[in-house]
């Protein structure tokens, strides 16, 4: 009963510990989420603040002013507006009347009924309106500022609306920790740095409306809420990308009339928390063990005094080869974490690597091709200039100089494509990253028979990523399309781009069999090759889904009709003439 009632009194102090390091870890994890929360609050507010400003200083504009008195022709206005919506960014620019009929704006308007919106009405009263809504003509997230035009006699006469892209404005912080996303007034999450967050209703039923596409509002990640010493903690069921238990808080943002909310991963406050119990209950276990010690050796002392202090040197033996051992399993544990570390660090490089690996007799092939003409050509060269014909040994001499230039250029394809990039994403053209991942594959796919059918388009694509590993996401798609042909006839492999508004689609298409389960290609280790085969592990297209994910995209895989398997990579689009 005594080792009963003190093995619960030393779990009760246990868990004393364990709530008061806890309810401690929450608090600092609170005036952390805080500060991240209003920093990205900060930051957002700050992106809009500049194109609040720019629509009420370009409605005072001196060639907008003689538009509207009717001095200047409406079209004198339109380079203005569009000079001014290429230098600062805005998604588009227009001038209306009070009627909301479009006046002037840049070349990309859409033909908008403004009349009866609140930003609208705001305007017309004699301030500056806002609200933010789902544009069908630019098929992208926007805020609107509608700023009023003022006649010489004082009466509001138009309205100058400016469009600003909430995407480009987000895509700085996306995929950061925390999770952040910022909802309306009708519980609708119109931002977010998670993707998967954004037009989810936080309240009640989906909100339908004009404002959002149609049929994509949809509910909220299942959650349940509770208090913890007075922080608000969720329970989350949303995915491998929020945490599974987090910290909630709030901020009211009434300058873009919306809420900012953050969840903060507990995790690490409740092992934090244990650790602290654990030590804890350690220490009163072993002075309870002490106590014990010497109840027992003063009951037994004048009896067994030499068979006790035989048994407390082989206990105290065992002690030090369990606190030994403890001591080995950590100094393993944290040698294990080092090592987990540096192996996710460098798994990217392997992937790239392994690749490389796995064409290199290929690539030899197409160096050593180039090397013995080289040798030829000098040989023919030097005895043509023992002959005196220098013409015949200059043409020589131009047939090195080719063949050198095509060795440079593979060997420089395979530098780049072998170094690690961690730069944000910067405009990249996507036909050179495919030109570039064909001349690698090139040597494999014509010892394994494969045919490599792309079209290059005559106009740079450019997109948003980083070039190495947008590389590395278009070598995994066509390696694994080649390793899938290897038992099939014919074997084409079919590469083509596409564009749309805002967005480019990159489709790698074979004739394989197809893939098996297509809602696990992206699983971390799932492959459809035999066990121990030198392909590799099954990590190539989980690595591309980060990496895609990292540039704003999107990697989807499934079943073509005709057979065979096709994977289709959406990225953000760059327009030429921005990109320049």
């Amino acid at each position: 009963m005594i080792i009963a009632g003190f093995l619960a009194a030393v779990a009760a102090f246990a868990g004393a510990v364990w709530w008061y390091g806890y309810v401690s870890a929450l608090a600092q994890l609170d005036q952390r989420a805080r500060s991240d929360l209003a920093l990205a609050s900060d930051s957002l507010t700050s992106e809009l603040r500049r194109f609040r400003e720019l629509s009420v200083l370009t409605a005072d504009h001196p060639q907008l002013r003689a538009v509207m008195d009717g001095a200047a022709p409406a079209a004198s206005l339109r380079p203005v507006l569009q000079e001014i919506a290429d230098k600062t960014g805005a998604l588009d620019i227009i001038l209306v009347d009070l009627d909301g009929d479009l006046l002037v704006a840049t070349e990309e308007a859409p033909n908008v009924d403004h009349a009866g919106r609140a930003y609208f009405e705001r305007a017309l009263d004699g301030a500056l309106g806002f609200y933010h809504l789902y544009s069908e003509s630019y098929q992208r997230r926007a805020f609107v500022f509608a700023a009023p035009v003022f006649s010489e006699q004082g009466p509001v006469e138009g309205a100058l609306v400016v469009y600003a892209d909430i995407e480009q404005v987000e895509a700085s912080w996306r995929g950061a920790r925390p999770a952040v996303f910022f909802t309306d007034q009708r519980g609708v999450i119109f931002l977010s740095n998670r993707s998967e967050l954004v037009f989810r209703s936080r309240i009640g039923e989906p909100v339908q409306d004009l404002e959002y596409p149609q049929g994509s509002v949809a509910p909220f990640v299942r959650y349940t809420e509770g208090l913890v010493s007075g922080y608000e903690v969720w329970d989350v069921d949303g995915g491998r990308y929020l945490p599974a238990r987090a910290l909630h808080l709030t901020l009211d943002l009434p300058v873009i009339g919306m809420t900012g909310e953050v969840l903060v991963d507990v995790a690490p406050a409740r092992k934090l928390a244990s650790l602290q119990a654990a030590i804890a209950a350690a220490v009163c276990l072993a002075f309870g063990m002490l106590l014990l010690v010497v109840a027992q050796r003063r009951r037994t002392l004048a009896v067994l005094n030499a068979k006790l202090e035989r048994r407390v040197q082989d206990r105290t033996a065992d002690l030090q080869a369990l606190n030994a051992d403890l001591r080995r399993e950590v100094a393993e544990r944290k040698a294990a974490e080092q090592r987990l570390q540096k192996a996710q660090d460098e798994l990217v490089q392997a992937g790239k690597l392994s690749a490389l690996g796995q064409m290199s007799a290929g690539i030899s092939h197409e160096l050593n091709q180039p090397l013995t003409a080289i040798r030829s050509f000098a040989e023919n060269a030097q005895g043509f200039l023992e002959r005196d014909k220098p013409q015949v040994a200059a043409h020589n001499l131009g047939r090195i100089s080719e063949l050198a230039r095509r060795m440079g250029r593979i060997i420089s394809n395979l530098r780049a494509f072998a170094r690690q990039e961690d730069e944000p994403p910067t405009n990249v053209d996507l036909s050179e990253v495919i030109d570039a991942v064909l001349e690698i594959v090139g040597p494999r796919a014509e010892q394994t028979g494969v045919t490599l059918h792309w079209t290059r388009p005559d106009a740079p694509v450019i997109v948003r990523g980083g070039e190495v590993r947008l590389q590395q996401v278009v070598l995994n798609l066509v390696s694994n399309g080649m390793d899938a042909m290897e038992d099939s006839d014919p074997k084409n492999i079919f590469i083509d781009v596409m564009q749309t508004a805002g967005r480019t689609t990159l489709s790698v298409r074979d004739t394989g069999p197809g893939i098996a389960e297509p809602e696990r290609i992206f699983d971390p280790f799932y492959s459809t090759k035999a066990v121990g085969a030198a392909e590799g592990m099954g990590l190539g297209l989980s690595i591309s889904y980060g990496l895609v994910q990292s540039f704003g995209g999107a990697i989807r895989g499934r079943n073509h009709a005709d057979g065979g398997a096709v994977f289709t990579v959406e990225l953000d689009a760059v327009l030429q003439e921005v990109a320049a």
